[in-house]
């Protein structure tokens, strides 16, 4: 099977308590619970074509890490059809939430914990980066 390629940003800050939490979005059309995604960019390199996703759909700010935290796949929605798509996943620590951003009247954004952020995605491949995050962090 043949996949197209998407990068992803994973959206985490440290709570006061040490823990960490994860942000999600609701996409588009099913409003299911997702992390900002989009397709890569020629002129940008994949952990900063994440971020600027994570600020178009999520409003959020922050530093990408350069390196992959992993990947997932999905079955994307198309006019023509389901396509197959494997999502390369960038850790995006969050310093700033914006008030005003491009998707903002489009989707809904909630902090989650890592635990209710894993219940909560549909894909099995990303429930298991999200419940691995604390390892990496």
């Amino acid at each position: 099977m043949e996949f197209v390629r998407q990068v992803a940003a994973l959206p985490i800050r440290r709570n006061p308590d040490g823990s960490l939490s994860v942000l999600l979005v609701t996409s588009r059309k099913t409003r299911r619970w997702v992390i900002p995604k989009g397709w890569p960019w020629p002129d940008r390199e994949d952990h900063v074509a994440a971020a600027e996703e994570a600020r178009e759909e999520a409003g959020v700010l922050g530093v990408a890490h350069p390196e992959s935290i992993g990947c997932y796949t999905y079955q994307k929605r198309q006019q023509a059809g389901l396509i197959p798509v494997r999502v390369n996943v960038y850790l995006l620590e969050v310093t700033d939430e914006l008030a005003s951003w491009p998707e903002r009247n489009q989707r809904e954004r909630v902090w989650f914990t890592l635990t209710d952020a894993a219940m909560r995605v549909d894909e099995p491949e990303l429930r298991d980066l999200v419940r691995q995050t604390a390892e990496v962090c």
